[in-house]
């Protein structure tokens, strides 16, 4: 059975979750400069949003009755077929490694691009079971 819906890994969600409760309990107790201190508070913070964030919007992209979810921080976006215009996988080499970049294009000129970790597998994947269920044709940019 194909898989059906994709989101960030629940153990990666917690690793910056901990990390930015690590941060916060040590920017209070162990740093003593002001400015490091408020720097390394925001750091914290950000991590800790991040983390909330990234688990409000699970599962990321799904295929439901016709079409797709994609869910983001602070609602859901439903897309029909009639409303995917291209859906592609987008490569590029960023500091000596390959990053892919799945691309979902709308009739109404959205663009939703989703990384490796907002769906918590390779792109390539996805796009291959997006294409099984008849959401995508295969096509791919360098």
């Amino acid at each position: 059975m194909q898989q059906t819906e994709w989101s960030p890994s629940p153990l990666g969600i917690a690793a910056c979750g901990i990390f930015g409760l690590m941060m916060a309990v040590a920017a209070v107790t162990l740093v003593t400069d002001p400015p490091g201190r408020v720097f390394t508070i925001i750091a914290a913070a950000g991590l800790l949003v991040f983390a909330l964030v990234s688990w409000r919007a699970r599962p990321k992209l799904a295929i439901s009755n016709g079409g797709l979810q994609i869910r983001g921080p602070l609602r859901t976006n439903r897309l029909e077929k009639a409303d995917i215009k291209i859906i592609r996988i987008t490569e590029f080499r960023r500091i000596g490694r390959k990053v892919r970049l799945l691309e979902i294009d709308t009739a109404n000129d959205r663009l939703f691009v989703l990384t490796r970790w907002d769906l918590g597998t390779d792109p390539l994947d996805v796009l291959d079971a997006l294409t099984a269920a008849g959401l995508a044709g295969r096509s791919a940019a360098p």
